[in-house]
């Protein structure tokens, strides 16, 4: 029998190997099994894969994280993941880790980020708030495209109110979007791959619009709270940012149903830092800040949205 090869070869070879994503055929041959099975794998949706460009293809770092989830060492010793919440800033959220004693440290940079981060296993717990434009869905299609396997789940945690943050009183008289980008009032926006900034995207595609025609500022916000000081620091004429944060700003509603999820192992959601997070947030001062801050429906916070 052949040995196989552990050196790669250059050109076409080259390309094969270090390609992100794999065909159908190079998937199956990855994984040692036949080309029938990947087909039925997709039928079922057991295993990462995308259409988005006519054909079948495979994330090679999806496949692999698919893999690391579906093995099974009980006596093995691995290291659990940091007790870290990554993701999207959201500052109900982040009071309540820090008040229930959950043992959570925050390190918000973004949904897209979050969810990548708890797939690697760089955290226990994951917010989002991405919406699928196609279906109107929050975070069901970027749950299931970002965590490979069976082993996580999606919970409820907060409706919140977005919308266009401007100064006290609102002395420029923005009515929106369309007339903020047609009178090149300064606009502040969040990273880009948070998930109000893909919120933004959606509601300028409405009007018609792009980023492109918006008038921003150089530096992104990190946060909710850091985009309203911009805008009353004078920095900026106005942004697309959270009811909470806007306190006594200006503030034009654009977006009242937005879905803020927590994504997690369901492993971890039966650990002690998440079933600390979630009995506190039952609790009747958890309702009162959430009432103080203002933009949050908690009607369904703790529901099961999605399970892989």
């Amino acid at each position: 029998m052949q040995e196989p090869r552990t050196e790669l070869t250059s050109g076409a070879a080259d390309s094969a190997v270090a390609s992100p994503l794999m065909t159908t055929a190079e998937v199956a041959d990855y994984l040692r099994v036949k080309e029938r099975t990947i087909y039925e794998m997709v039928a079922r949706q057991t295993i990462p894969f995308s259409r988005a460009t006519g054909k079948l293809l495979f994330p090679r770092r999806l496949v692999d994280a698919w893999l690391e989830a579906q093995t099974e060492l009980p006596e093995a010793g691995i290291a659990p993941a940091p007790p870290i919440y990554a993701g999207s800033n959201d500052p109900l959220l982040e009071w309540a880790l820090r008040q229930s004693g959950s043992g959570l440290a925050v390190l918000a940079h973004g949904s897209v980020q979050g969810l990548e981060d708890l797939a690697a296993g760089r955290a226990v717990l994951a917010g989002a708030h991405l919406l699928d434009p196609e279906t109107g869905n929050w975070n069901h299609a970027a749950a299931r495209s970002h965590l490979p396997g069976s082993a996580y789940v999606l919970i409820h945690w907060a409706r919140r109110t977005q919308g266009l943050i401007t100064a006290a009183g609102n002395p420029l008289g923005i009515t929106g979007l369309k007339d903020a980008a047609q009178r090149g009032l300064r606009f502040a926006t969040r990273a880009g791959g948070a998930g109000s900034s893909r919120l933004l995207e959606v509601l300028l595609a409405r009007e018609e619009l792009s980023l492109t025609d918006l008038t921003t500022l150089d530096r992104p916000a990190e946060s909710h709270a850091d985009l309203a000081t911009l805008i009353e620091t004078g920095e900026a004429d106005c942004g697309l940012g959270l009811q909470a944060v806007a306190g006594h700003l200006g503030f034009i509603p654009l977006v009242s149903d937005e879905s803020f999820d927590l994504a997690m192992s369901r492993r971890d959601y039966f650990e002690p830092a998440i079933q600390t997070l979630l009995t506190f947030a039952r609790s009747d001062s958890f309702a009162r800040r959430a009432a103080h801050l203002g933009g949050y429906d908690l009607t369904d916070l703790g529901r099961v949205l999605w399970n892989g």
